[in-house]
């Protein structure tokens, strides 16, 4: 075990004052291979003290020799108390911890996939926890879904129940369509695919956690960078960071802070954060072990996560940002070089910020307020298809992450990319031109908040309230041309249009504009300028 600043290296180079205080902070914590105990609230302070001191200049992670890494992981686990709202809420940490939650689990929600992480977690919580595991799968429209068989599966593993959801429409409706009528891009180019769709699932479990009376919940999720969970989802919550994927803590938290906010009184089980199980080798010994059904799945060389949103891809030669993406890792899009040869024209209706249906038109039919309304989860699906056809929606993109890190992904969102642009579009027909600034300002903000997981958190829900107030006029159809990779305006059509062809022609006869007053504007717009000049001509004489 660590107990001594001599049984550390930092490959940073080296601090011998936050090494000792690191090294003092761990001893104190009394870490044995049979008792472990909470850390206090002071030791919490030092360890956090000495981790700030102590950092890689490129990530900004705390670092250890890489020798030494796992066993300081392993060691460094402890019980995380959590006080809200005067309930004590019990996150799960090392394997070996005596106390905790062992044994004080009554019923457990998991989000099960039936692959092989979360089919092993079943026994394993039994086994571990001595408790009930309800297994609960998510249909946010990832494709794939094989649900037959999967009850039987999971009683199989040993749980006492399974259920899917199928939450493609709220998905769409209560978490993308508010996104899109904010105008939410992460960083320029992110359209949020994955952080809209973790809120989703964890509310999801949240409900089906107060409909069987369970206590806790629990998520599959590994630190492998190609294992999926929630049947196409991956969550990397081991704490080794590697490449550019995604840290342990970045994922965990657009869960566990939807859990916090809707019901703070549930405890959490991670298995990965705990158990010996280090990789797909040892989960199937296990299963074998306990007669758990193993499943045979083709690994993908990228970690993929998909739903009805976007498709994203990390891992494999992505990694370098110098590599150009492989035309064979897209699924969604063909490739725009050999897309029809021929564009195609699309009405896309709006109402108040949020598409309602859509129609194939010819370039110069006459445009009209009167589309077909389709369910928002048909839109977009729809609209996929469409769009992927055309090879539009590719993004390559190097993003800032939570926690600093950066990390390259591509995505393909062909659907959205065709109604973010329809929703600006009318936009800037039927907002003013200081409505339009701070909307938009208050959309970066927006988009970071849904990407850091607060999808719950007030700030959020109050700028919801002022992106409804300001899309009421939001109203109207957007023609688009569709085209190679490209999708290009073509015609915007609103009732609330604030636009005004007699007031913008170039042509005689404006009754509202007239040209000679505009001298007047400019002599005292310009003022400030004329102001400087004369006080600069004045210097210099």
């Amino acid at each position: 075990m660590i107990a001594a600043a001599s049984k550390l290296e930092l490959v940073s180079g080296g601090n011998s004052a936050a090494l000792a205080t690191m090294a003092a902070s761990v001893s104190s914590l009394q870490i044995s291979a049979g008792s472990v105990r909470a850390p206090a609230a002071t030791e919490y302070e030092g360890l956090r003290k000495c981790a700030s001191a102590v950092r890689v200049p490129s990530t900004g992670f705390p670092c250890v020799h890489l020798c030494q890494q796992q066993q300081f992981r392993r060691s460094a686990r402890t019980g995380v108390r959590a006080v809200l709202a005067d309930n004590e809420v019990k996150v799960s940490a090392g394997a070996k911890s005596e106390g905790g939650l062992r044994g004080k689990l009554g019923k457990v929600v998991l989000a099960y996939s039936g692959g092989l992480d979360t089919s092993v977690i079943v026994p394993w919580l039994r086994e571990n926890y001595g408790c009930e595991v309800y297994c609960f799968t998510a249909d946010v429209g990832q494709g794939d879904m094989e649900t037959d068989g999967l009850l039987d599966k999971a009683r199989a593993s040993g749980a006492t129940d399974l259920k899917i959801a199928d939450l493609k429409e709220e998905f769409v409706k209560d978490f993308i369509y508010p996104c899109l009528r904010a105008g939410a891009v992460y960083e320029r180019k992110y359209l949020l695919g994955t952080s809209m769709a973790r809120p989703i699932i964890a509310k999801a479990m949240v409900d089906y956690a107060k409909e069987v009376g369970a206590d806790a919940v629990s998520h599959g999720c590994t630190g492998k960078g190609n294992d999926q969970v929630f049947r196409g989802y991956h969550l990397y919550l081991d704490m080794t960071v590697t490449s550019t994927h995604v840290p342990s803590f970045f994922q965990q938290v657009r869960f566990e802070l939807t859990f916090f906010a809707l019901d703070p009184t549930l405890n959490i089980v991670a298995p990965w954060r705990e158990w010996d199980i280090k990789g797909r080798e040892d989960a199937i010994d296990y299963a074998k072990k306990h007669n758990v059904p193993v499943p045979v799945t083709k690994k993908s060389i990228y970690s993929r996560d998909r739903n009805l949103w976007h498709l994203s891809h990390e891992g494999d030669i992505l990694e370098d940002p110098i590599n150009e993406p492989k035309e064979d890792m897209f699924v969604m899009t063909t490739d725009p070089t050999k897309a029809p040869d021929t564009p195609e024209y699309i009405d896309i209706e709006i109402e108040k910020g949020y598409p309602v249906g859509f129609k194939m038109v010819q370039s110069g039919d006459p445009m009209s307020l009167d589309t077909e309304k389709i369910s928002p989860a048909t839109l977009l699906a729809e609209l996929n298809k469409l769009g992927g056809k055309h090879g539009i929606g590719r993004v390559d993109m190097v993003e800032n992450r939570l926690v600093g890190m950066k990390s390259r992904g591509v995505y393909e969102t062909p659907g959205g990319t065709i109604l973010t642009l329809a929703c600006r579009e009318l936009e800037s027909l039927t907002l003013d031109r200081e409505t339009m600034q701070v909307k938009d300002s208050l959309a970066l903000k927006y988009a970071e908040l849904v990407y850091a997981g607060r999808w719950f958190d007030p700030l959020r829900e109050s700028m919801d309230a002022f992106m409804e107030k300001v899309s009421e006029t939001t109203t109207g159809t957007v023609r688009l041309k569709l085209f190679k990779g490209s999708v290009t305006v073509a015609s915007r059509l609103s009732p609330f249009s604030l636009y005004r062809e007699d007031i913008s022609s170039f042509e005689e006869g404006s009754k509202i504009y007239n040209q000679a007053d505009a001298a007047g504007f400019i002599r005292l717009y310009g003022l400030p300028m004329r102001v400087r000049a004369l006080q600069q001509r004045k210097a210099q004489q």
